[in-house]
């Protein structure tokens, strides 16, 4: 790929000092480190990035992140970008594979993910590797590659994937196998309490008990229109 990389594709997105804090969720992701791949799926709005944003500040973990968009859907771009990333953890992984990918004929994608698990396979420390807003990739090949991955897991990289909707890969596999850890809507909706905090704390309002119950029952808990209601009053 020619064309330089935004790095900010590489950033964590900062978390901002009032979020509301969400141990029990926090609980999930930090189980779901032993294990292949953790989901986190829901609509847009329910604080999905910021909760892996957060969690993995306080994790103490070294991770990887990339925050994907439409573009990637190109797999020269998505394996450079890739690779970027995980070059973050170590500069040796996907060294030959760089070379590779600037070919007139770029090499099949199995071929491209069995080189990077072999490079992984020998990092010396435990990783999370973030792919956030999934949901953009529709190209068929980018699946089959992250589910060759997944299949051929080292055992050294943690998956977490943050998208819209569940994408193409061998989930109920991976969940018989208790390989996988999900967290979705149901999960991500905020409680009672913490429709307060984040209304009365973060947003600095002054809501009675019933109002906040309101609120939250309107609402369903979902983060994104507590937030518009909050900015309303």
């Amino acid at each position: 790929m020619d064309a330089p990389l935004l790095t900010t594709k590489l950033y964590i997105p900062p978390v901002r000092p009032d979020v509301v804090p969400r141990p029990r969720l926090i609980e999930h992701l930090n189980a779901g480190l032993e294990r292949k791949l953790t989901l986190v799926s829901a609509p847009a709005g329910y604080g999905k990035t910021t909760l892996i944003s957060a969690w993995l500040r306080g994790a103490g973990v070294p991770f990887a992140w990339l925050s994907l968009d439409e573009g990637d859907n190109d797999p020269v771009r998505f394996f450079t970008y890739l690779i970027a990333a995980l070059q973050g953890i170590d500069v040796q992984i996907g060294q030959a594979v760089k070379g590779w990918l600037g070919a007139p004929q770029p090499p099949a994608l199995d071929q491209v993910v069995t080189s990077l698990i072999n490079d992984i396979a020998g990092v010396s420390e435990a990783f999370v590797l973030v792919l956030d807003d999934h949901h953009v990739i529709d190209e068929r090949g980018i699946h089959e590659s992250l589910s060759f991955l997944l299949e051929r897991h080292p055992p050294q990289m943690h998956l977490v994937i943050a998208t819209r909707h569940d994408p193409p890969l061998p989930l109920a596999r991976l969940r018989a196998r208790g390989e996988l850890v999900e967290l979705r809507q149901s999960d991500l909706c905020f409680t009672t309490d913490e429709v307060a905090a984040f209304l009365n704390q973060s947003l600095g309002l002054d809501l009675t008990a019933s109002e906040v119950a309101l609120l939250g029952q309107r609402t369903e808990g979902w983060i994104a229109g507590l937030q518009l209601a909050g900015l309303s009053m």
